[in-house]
């Protein structure tokens, strides 16, 4: 190179930038996970038929206990105010569940199959004359109102979904944690499941809100 002459700067080339960028886009693209609100999972009933009646419910009022959530997200339970927590709203549903004041037939196989630690429970608290007649049939009632919240909805349908559970897994003797991971493609696990059920329905009707 000549003297006197200034030696050029490098450059950096700018012309694979932008195919650079777009990979770069595309990566995070395909590897970014996001998460998205499945709502709430739950079988809803078929439409009625508007050309035939409404099907008769012929319960006794004490069969049914009752929970309303209002627009102000205030609670009644059973008709009364009700300002505890969710731990003791779910403690009241299986305790409802759990009562034996009236049994039926089949509810007095429901009490000689529990084992001994849940008979002792309910000769302990669980034959009031004045509660459900037996598990086969009360059914747990749960209205809001269209101003209810999601959490309040949702915190609601948790503690009588968990008080059920706890009913079905200590019936066969394991935990709320086991019972939740039961492989019902495996025969003994499947057993057990039905077991756990038998003649103890998840019964809860959700009405539509006002």
């Amino acid at each position: 190179m000549p003297r006197g002459k200034k030696r050029p700067l490098p450059e950096v080339s700018s012309g694979s930038m932008a195919d650079i960028a777009f990979l770069l886009l595309i990566f995070f693209l395909v590897t970014t996970t996001i998460a998205n609100d499945k709502g709430i999972a739950m079988l809803l009933p078929p439409k009625p038929d508007p050309n035939e009646p409404p099907p008769e419910v012929n319960k006794n009022d004490k069969n049914i206990f009752k929970i309303l959530a209002n627009s102000s997200d205030q609670l009644l339970v059973e008709d009364e105010p009700y300002k505890k927590s969710m731990d003791e709203l779910k403690k009241e549903v299986k305790e409802f569940v759990l009562n034996f004041g009236d049994p039926t037939e089949e509810g007095i196989q429901v009490y000689n199959s529990l084992p001994s630690s849940m008979k002792a429970s309910v000769n302990r608290f669980g034959k009031r004359p004045d509660s459900s007649d037996d598990p086969t049939e009360c059914v747990v009632s749960f209205k809001a109102a269209r101003g209810t919240s999601y959490e309040l909805y949702i915190d609601v349908l948790d503690a009588i979904n968990a008080a059920y559970n706890e009913i079905y897994a200590e019936r066969v003797g394991i935990t709320v944690e086991e019972w939740l991971a039961l492989d019902k493609d495996d025969d003994i696990q499947k057993d057990m499941y039905n077991r756990a059920r038998s003649n103890i329905p998840r019964a809860i009707s959700i009405a539509e809100p006002d």
